[in-house]
């Protein structure tokens, strides 16, 4: 950014609270600041919203990160199923944390959504059982049980889970009804992985404008 001595900058801790801070010292390696005030500004979701993904290749998934954060959610969970195109590891969880923080400084949201440790898909079903509204999307879904149908009352936490590249299968399915998930369909054409996440959240994140 440039910043110089004197100029007037907004940080933010990462957990709520925002921070009216001014340059004091500007070195090749780090910046000292002068924090002036601090603000409480909530720009969270009434309900907390989580994702479990199996993710995509490449940087489609930078582009996920990005957009959920931009839309609330809440915590993205890096889902491992049986037909995962990409294996989550260490570097690649660490370089999607630090996506979190620059989405979150370029949209104004000052709480980090979370990104959990690589899971399994059958913890994730166990993890989340306790979570009211359970959603797994799903293309073979009937056009009865569309996304639309399913908004969730205000302050019910929602957990969603969207599968990799070729589906889940009819195995992975028929455990998560057991686990008293809803299937849910976003319509007559398969979506990408990072489209169909981004579909769900922001019918969350703006459900006004969704038909009921």
């Amino acid at each position: 950014m440039r910043a110089q001595i004197g100029d007037d900058l907004i940080v933010f801790d990462g957990g709520g609270a925002e921070f009216a801070a001014r340059v004091e010292r500007v070195s090749r390696s780090e910046v000292e600041l002068s924090i002036m005030e601090r603000y409480e500004i909530d720009r969270e979701l009434s309900f907390r919203l989580s994702f479990g993904v199996a993710l995509p290749k490449g940087d489609r998934q930078r582009w996920l990160v990005e957009k959920l954060v931009e839309l609330g959610v809440s915590q993205l969970v890096p889902l491992v199923t049986s037909r995962s195109v990409a294996q989550p590891c260490g570097n690649a969880i660490e370089r999607l944390r630090r996506a979190v923080v620059e989405a979150s400084k370029q949209c104004g949201r000052n709480r980090l959504m979370a990104i959990g440790d690589p899971c399994s898909f059958d913890a994730f079903l166990a993890e989340a059982s306790g979570t009211r509204v359970r959603l797994l999307a799903h293309p073979a879904t009937t056009s009865e049980t569309m996304l639309r149908a399913n908004s969730p009352g205000e302050d019910e936490d929602v957990a969603v889970i969207i599968g990799p590249e070729g589906g889940f299968t009819d195995e992975e399915v028929a455990r998560s009804q057991e686990h008293e998930w809803r299937t849910i369909s976003l319509g007559p054409r398969v979506l990408r992985t990072e489209t169909a996440a981004v579909a769900i959240a922001a019918v969350f994140a703006v459900p006004s404008s969704v038909s009921r």
